[in-house]
């Protein structure tokens, strides 16, 4: 049992939103003595509540994932630009290229009302902090909260809000790199150090994640001090998640998608991905600019996932995705305890 109280291993199923955390593996964590998230990221708050109704016909303790509506300003001008340059590939599916779409809260009233009034015993944010009412009104509902940092700033920031623990995301993290201030690049400081440098900071449990694949980084992230590992890019082959055919296929390809390499191509924000076409050709001079990017290529990406297309669809994946295997979420999460 972790401090925190997340589940008797210390290895826990991170949430990886837009398919592959299923309600299924949420559930299979926890019966295999771990602890899952349901990633709420792109889900409405009624899509969300059909989740959490289905993981609670296994059990109640799960964790939710909230995305921060993001409202900071960006380049509306570059965003433009970008669409006109990414055109071709849209004229090549034969899709029409969408119209930009400057904002969107990503549901975020809707769903903290839905947590208010029914509450999980774990709230977990990305891409920033909520207000301090937003936070209180989760915590009087019953939850716990974890912030997801990438630094000591946005630790000490964390901390300051009164969270009850830190997710410490390095950039070895598949996906997202969850960094307050999107036009912020991201660090590179290795995930050992982060642990030991948030630890320092704040005295807060810390649950380490990015790019973790085997038991001895586990025993190594507990020994700096971290109370339990997340892993995400390890669970995507895994037997209950939802991950696409085709991503599956790509993760399985080391021929033709050799590594992977942080992006803004797809959606505007830092993300790790396998390196494929679409990546190769428009990151450099990708504008920042999430949610508007996210929402320019995701019709592309839809149309790639349904066609089998991989290099046009973001590959999400961690620096070691090498050593991701096919198997049941017990096993994979078993077999990376010390």
């Amino acid at each position: 049992m972790t401090g925190l109280g997340l589940g008797g291993l210390p290895v826990l199923a991170a949430p990886m939103a837009g398919g592959p955390s299923t309600p299924q593996l949420v559930a299979a964590a926890t019966a295999a003595g771990s602890y899952g998230f349901l990633p709420a990221g792109y889900r409405s708050a009624e899509q969300l509540a059909g989740d959490l109704a289905a993981v609670r016909e296994h059990t109640d303790d799960v964790g939710v994932n909230l995305f921060v509506p993001d409202d900071a300003p960006f380049d509306r001008a570059a965003v433009t630009a970008y669409r006109d340059r990414i055109a071709p590939e849209y004229e090549r599916a034969g899709i029409a290229v969408p119209e930009p779409r400057w904002s969107d809260d990503d549901d975020w009233p809707a769903k903290v009302d839905l947590l208010v009034e029914q509450p999980v015993p774990w709230v977990s944010f990305t891409f920033g902090l909520p207000d301090a009412a937003t936070a209180d009104r989760l915590r009087r509902a019953g939850s716990r909260l974890l912030a997801t940092v990438t630094d000591v700033d946005e630790a000490r920031e964390s901390a300051a809000l009164g969270v009850d623990g830190l997710v410490v995301q390095s950039q070895d993290a598949g996906g997202h790199r969850g960094t307050f201030d999107q036009h912020r690049t991201p660090n590179d400081v290795p995930l050992l150090d982060l642990v030991t440098g948030v630890r320092a900071a704040t005295g807060l449990p810390v649950v380490a994640a990015g790019g973790v694949t085997g038991a001895d980084q586990v025993a190594a992230l507990l020994e700096a001090g971290a109370e339990a590992v997340a892993v995400g890019t390890m669970l995507l082959l895994a037997d209950e998640a939802g991950t696409r055919p085709v991503h599956r296929a790509a993760l399985a390809a080391p021929d033709r998608f050799p590594g992977t390499v942080t992006m803004r191509a797809f959606t505007g924000r830092v993300a790790r991905g396998l390196r494929n076409r679409f990546s190769t050709t428009y990151d450099d001079g990708a504008p920042v600019g999430y949610p508007a990017v996210h929402h320019l290529t995701a019709p592309l990406r839809a149309w790639a996932a349904a066609n089998d297309e991989p290099d046009l669809l973001h590959l999400w994946a961690g620096a070691g995705h090498r050593a991701i295997r096919p198997g049941a979420a017990r096993d994979i999460l078993g077999s990376l305890c010390p």
